[in-house]
């Protein structure tokens, strides 16, 4: 109920901003304004996320991102400007202000045992993932993140990751993977053992994920 009224105060309070983002796709890009598509919530049971458009219309997710954005796209996702009409989605309940990141269902058959406990909770317009390296990380850091959320979500977590948030969005990292315009497409669990980089992730979050589980 706090996520619904906070993103209902965000939607009112940027409604000016939505709007003059909306005129700029439309003149700039042309219709549709909205990006929409089926993502997995809670339980992996389907949804519409609502997303201002960043790319030209065809395609699948991930398949030919590089060619399909266009130049205002690319600035809002730099802005992040581009997550706002999602905020409608936390007022329908589809999401949480924080959680992990919605993705495809395609994805959902995908996922290995470990991986699929992101399912377990709401996904979030921001979370562990985004303000720990977002698609500068391969899809087994992330998910890996994702777990370890799960396995520790407390309301003093979701605070702290809520208020680091705008310092990411403000430096503008990890907007895209290694040679790719957004990620490249999950095409299942790897099965491989944690590399050095995952190493490396790991110590940076465990002071985080550990003051989190003693706020729970």
């Amino acid at each position: 109920m706090i996520d619904r009224i906070v993103a209902g105060v965000l939607c009112a309070a940027l409604t000016p901003v939505m709007a003059a983002v909306a005129v700029l796709i439309r003149v700039l890009d042309g219709s549709p304004v909205l990006f929409r598509q089926q993502r997995a919530g809670k339980g992996g049971l389907p949804f519409v996320l609502y997303k201002f458009r960043t790319m030209r219309p065809g395609g699948a997710f991930g398949e030919g991102d590089e060619l399909r954005m266009t130049g205002l796209g690319r600035a809002l996702r730099r802005a992040s400007l581009d997550e706002l009409p999602s905020l409608w989605n936390v007022v329908r309940g589809d999401m949480r202000l924080v959680g992990p990141r919605p993705l495809p269902t395609d994805y959902n058959s995908r996922y290995s045992p470990e991986q699929a406990r992101r399912l377990e909770v709401k996904p979030g317009l921001t979370g562990l993932v985004q303000v720990r390296g977002r698609n500068a990380l391969t899809w087994d850091e992330k998910f890996r993140l994702d777990s370890w959320y799960v396995e520790h979500r407390s309301w003093r977590l979701d605070l702290r990751l809520l208020v680091e948030t705008p310092l990411t969005v403000t430096r503008a990292r990890g907007i895209s993977h290694s040679g790719h315009a957004t990620m490249p497409v999950f095409k299942g669990d790897s099965r491989g053992e944690p590399d050095k980089a995952d190493v490396t992730l790991t110590s940076g979050v465990g002071q985080l994920v550990e003051e989190g589980a003693q706020g729970g």
